[in-house]
C-alpha cells in the first residue's frame, strides 16, 4: 500500500472513500496554502482533543472540539456542502473560519 497516495474520490468529487466509508471532500476553490493552514489547524485541535480527554478534562474537550468543528466547516467538509454555494460564500467560509482559528491560536 502507497503511503501517500490521494484517495479515491467519488466520479463527482464531493466525496473520498477511505476504507469503504465515504466523507466530504475538501472544498477544492481552497488555495492549497490555505488549505494547509487549516488540516495545521484541524490536526492540533485534534491532539488537544486527546490531550483533554486523556486529562479528563471536559471544558477543554469541548472548546478542542469546537475548533475541529470550526475547521472542518472551513475546509468544507461540515456544513453547507461546498457544491451548493456560490463562490464568495465558499471564500468567506474559509476566510472567516482561518481568520478565527488563528486569532484562538494567538490567545
Amino acid at each position: 500500500m502507497e503511503a501517500h497516495r490521494s484517495p479515491e474520490t467519488t466520479p463527482d468529487g464531493h466525496f473520498v472513500v477511505i476504507g469503504g466509508r465515504k466523507w466530504r471532500a475538501t472544498d477544492p476553490l481552497i488555495p492549497e496554502e490555505i488549505a494547509a493552514r487549516l488540516r495545521r489547524h484541524l490536526m492540533s485541535a485534534r491532539r488537544a482533543v486527546r490531550s483533554a480527554t486523556t486529562a479528563g478534562d471536559a471544558q477543554a474537550e469541548r472548546a478542542a472540539r469546537v475548533r475541529v468543528n470550526r475547521a472542518k466547516v472551513a475546509l468544507g467538509e461540515r456544513g453547507t456542502p461546498w457544491w451548493d454555494q456560490p463562490e464568495g460564500e465558499r471564500r468567506r467560509r474559509w476566510e472567516q473560519g482561518l481568520a478565527h482559528l488563528d486569532a484562538e491560536t494567538q490567545n
